[in-house]
């Protein structure tokens, strides 16, 4: 139970003081009655709600897909550059969610983002072994020694080894190559410091698969959608 204007309020229909003016004003139905006293306690998940003849669909957790674009940064606040959380509406963002891990600031492709913390440690826990796929444009050709170089676990520059990783090599030219990455861990610029660990530049960078969670070719980039009832169980079976 909790009360009518905070429970609109967090759902980003108005400030408290915007939703008892409206409450007052008897724009608000609660089981189909009109509700005048913004004090009064009720259960959403119980009751249904309206405003303005509007269903409010109450739910405690967001999860949403977006394609990152290049330039933002994959953080809730930032001083100086516009975070994922920027792009949302005002509807979403007084959820006040969070990214599920991160993409670098010049990489592009799928994030989650969701308020929901547990699932936001499971997905990002290297225990979870959680498939986080990219597609890569190398300035380099790659070949089958750097496939295996992946499948043994690249050590990176400072010494670190990563976890075993899958290199599929989708064309090998002279002038540089694609491929697709398949990593379980999240480390900083991770993916880049791969290949720079084998004398290789990425030169373009998108996340295309997150889990089970894929990215379609009609998301542009910038843009977000809440995820579906099937994908949420999804990576909740994780």
């Amino acid at each position: 139970m909790d009360r009518l204007d905070k429970i609109l309020a967090n759902l980003g229909y108005g400030t408290r003081k915007e939703i008892k003016s409206i409450i007052k004003n008897g724009e608000i139905k609660i089981n189909g009655a009109v509700v005048k006293d913004n004090s009064v306690k009720i259960n959403p998940y119980e009751c249904s709600i309206e405003i303005s003849g509007e269903n409010v669909d109450y739910k405690k957790y967001i999860y949403i897909l977006m394609n990152k674009p290049c330039g933002v940064v994959s953080a809730t606040f930032d001083n100086f550059d516009e975070t994922v959380i920027d792009i949302l509406e005002p509807k979403y963002q007084s959820f006040k969610p969070f990214p599920v891990g991160r993409l670098d600031k010049d990489t592009r492709g799928l994030l989650i983002i969701t308020n929901d913390g547990k699932l936001n440690h499971r997905l990002i826990s290297p225990r979870s072994h959680v498939d986080k796929v990219y597609y890569a444009e190398i300035d380099r050709p790659l070949n089958e020694s750097d496939v295996d170089k992946f499948g043994k676990g690249i050590v990176l520059k400072d010494g670190y080894k990563c976890m075993s990783a899958a290199l599929h090599i989708m064309e090998s030219t002279q002038d540089g190559s694609r491929a697709e990455v398949t990593v379980q861990e999240g480390k900083f610029h991770q993916v880049k410091k791969m290949f720079n660990s084998l004398g290789k530049n990425v030169v373009y960078l998108r996340r295309i698969r997150f889990g089970p969670i894929k990215l379609e070719d009609s998301l542009e980039e910038g843009e977000y959608r809440e995820l579906s009832k099937e994908e949420i169980e999804s990576i909740k079976k994780i």
